[in-house]
């Protein structure tokens, strides 16, 4: 079978996070031969137990999204950068469209930008702390009809000068902005779990990202994208469980990822990213377990400069 693209989550959250490790996973993604190397954003975990998120909460604080992939940027040359996903609102479109042009610049060309509103669209989104809209400053009522303004507020900016916006939440007075991105513009993934929200980035992204965290919906969720005429790619991530809650060995790890490949491939994926972050796995373990996926797979390595 042609089996999906596959990106790498960074070490950005967990027991091994840091500047070693991040530049460790992407230099080893990219040399054994992978798409793509992802980060997610969470911008707090709130001490009150007043969140029933339906997955849980985070164990630890993640790092910023787009520093760590600016981070990898300068330590790799060639594989794709993925925000799977930022949330948009939490920033201002002016502030958020320059730091991923910039990221795109230093990268030559390589993001690909996931974006959310700050959960799946739904009140009992799987994803939403409501304590984040309270220190962002931001009113949940911004998602919807606001995300979409946000998002043709940061695509104006990376137009042609001069630069004006006015919409009923932001404006933009007649500037100069930049810088502009690598090429034309960044493509845009829209984060998104619920049925109205997915049937926005079918006409509004180039793209759609989402979590396999039922094997069963998840190609439902991909079909109502596609019927609403969605023709970007979908990527998918995925949330491995291993025996004693880590891969023990390269064998178990690379079967995992290929019944999950599999069923990516299944329901309709173009990408599939995975993370060993979760399992807490060493970074220099997830080294060895990635070189053997790779291996098995067939991908074909890259000879990397030093740097």
């Amino acid at each position: 079978m042609t089996i999906p693209r596959i990106g790498i989550g960074l070490p950005s959250f967990g027991p091994h996070s840091g500047p070693e490790a991040i530049a460790l996973i992407a230099q080893a993604a990219e040399r054994f031969g992978y798409h793509a190397i992802s980060v997610n954003e969470r911008l707090l975990l709130p001490v009150a137990p007043t969140t029933n998120l339906k997955d849980g909460l985070p164990e630890s604080y993640v790092w910023d999204p787009l520093e760590v992939l600016t981070w990898a940027a300068a330590h790799t040359n060639r594989i794709r950068l993925t925000s799977g996903v930022v949330n948009s609102l939490f920033q201002p479109p002016i502030v958020l469209a320059r730091r991923l042009a910039t990221l795109d610049r230093l990268s030559r060309g390589r993001l690909e930008a996931g974006i959310g509103q700050g959960g799946g669209g739904a009140e009992d989104a799987s994803w939403m702390i409501p304590e984040e809209f309270v220190a962002a400053g931001i009113p949940r009522t911004h998602r919807g009809a606001g995300f979409i303004e946000h998002v043709a507020a940061m695509r104006a900016c990376w137009g042609p000068d001069p630069v004006e916006f006015h919409g009923s939440r932001y404006r933009i007075p007649r500037s100069t902005v930049g810088p502009k991105p690598w090429g034309d513009s960044i493509p845009l993934y829209f984060g998104a779990m619920v049925r109205s929200t997915i049937e926005r980035a079918a006409t509004v992204a180039d793209g759609f990202i989402t979590v396999a965290l039922d094997w069963t919906e998840t190609p439902t969720r991909i079909a109502w994208y596609r019927d609403a005429g969605g023709p970007g790619p979908v990527i998918l991530n995925t949330l491995q469980s291993y025996p004693g809650g880590e891969p023990a060995t390269p064998t178990v790890f690379t079967d995992t990822i290929c019944t999950d490949l599999d069923r990516a491939q299944q329901a309709g994926a173009d990408e599939m990213h995975l993370t060993l972050n979760l399992a807490s796995v060493h970074p220099e373990r997830q080294v060895e377990l990635l070189g053997a996926l790779a291996d098995t797979l067939g991908l074909v390595a890259h000879r990397v400069a030093p740097r």
